[in-house]
């Protein structure tokens, strides 16, 4: 068995240093029967969402045109914001919904995950496993004791990691979901998650995973489709700008993230970004 077959292995948690830097939080407000068709528009807090169809069949319509009918049992993940539409069909739909957060531009798995993602709970293993933790968030709905909204939130966060759980095992196409795919890149991918502060350099992470700089180097950008240096500046700028955002003072940040000085530090955001931190900041963009 490979040693990052499962998250269950602890010789590597794919998902830890993303989850231990990027908050995932989620607010169920509806559990029960879709009375009516409901709109789900983009500026409900800049929140994505997450809808768990327990029973019935269900019509999903972005506001592109694109139509999904969804049976139950099922759950559907829209990572970042996106206006769309709910109806029941034949007969109705019984659902739970949240809007979730899962870390907004910080976290690069949102850009991994596709606009809308339909995930069956009926297939076995990992399906099996979000489906109980879903069927005790409608449990916990249905009895209202004191906590529950606190409850049906965290489950609602701990339903979204088996998510990107299930999606990092199945991915499709290039990009981060691929690298924690692959048996070798995931090990530096996690390093690099791990320890963004650390001097990595293209020979310590080929180190990392276990292959030679040339080989590394060459499908590190054929599987996340950019070379191992631009990841790793992209994600320590995510870091930094959503630490600057909490108001973290520049020296702290630099040395979190891996560089040498505030001033250097400044220089790679400005390239990053197209604009200095603080302009960035001001102008809330």
């Amino acid at each position: 068995m490979s040693t990052i077959e499962t998250c269950h292995n602890l010789s590597v948690d794919r998902l830890a240093g993303i989850l231990h830097r990027v908050r995932v939080s989620a607010r169920v407000f509806h559990t029960g029967p879709l009375a009516a068709p409901a709109r789900f528009s983009d500026d409900m807090e800049g929140a994505g969402h997450l809808h768990v169809l327990r029973h019935g069949k269900l019509r999903l319509t972005d506001h592109g045109g694109n139509v999904h009918d969804i049976a139950a049992p099922a759950a559907i993940l829209l990572a970042r914001p996106r206006p769309h539409d709910l109806c029941g069909l034949n007969g109705g739909a019984d659902l739970a919904c949240a809007t979730v957060d899962l870390g907004g531009t910080a976290n690069p798995l949102i850009r991994a995950l596709p606009p809308i993602l339909v995930m069956p709970l009926n297939d076995g293993g990992q399906g099996s496993q979000l489906a109980a933790i879903l069927d005790l968030l409608f449990v916990e709905a249905n009895q209202r004791h004191c906590g529950h909204q606190v409850i049906m939130d965290r489950l609602a966060e701990a339903a979204i990691v088996h998510i990107l759980r299930q999606s990092m095992d199945t991915p499709s196409g290039l990009g981060l979901l691929a690298g924690l795919a692959h048996p070798h890149l995931a090990l530096a991918l996690t390093a690099m998650h791990d320890n963004p502060e650390r001097d990595w350099t293209l020979e310590t992470l080929a180190d990392s995973a276990g292959l030679s700089r040339s080989v590394f180097a060459e499908t590190f950008h054929q599987v996340v489709g950019q070379p191992p240096g631009q990841y790793l500046s992209g994600w320590r700028m995510l870091l930094a700008r959503a630490a600057l955002e909490r108001g973290t003072s520049l020296k702290r940040v630099a040395q979190e993230v891996g560089y040498a000085s505030p001033a250097a530090l400044s220089r790679a955001f400005s390239r990053h970004f197209g604009a200095s931190a603080r302009d960035l900041l001001k102008a809330g963009r």
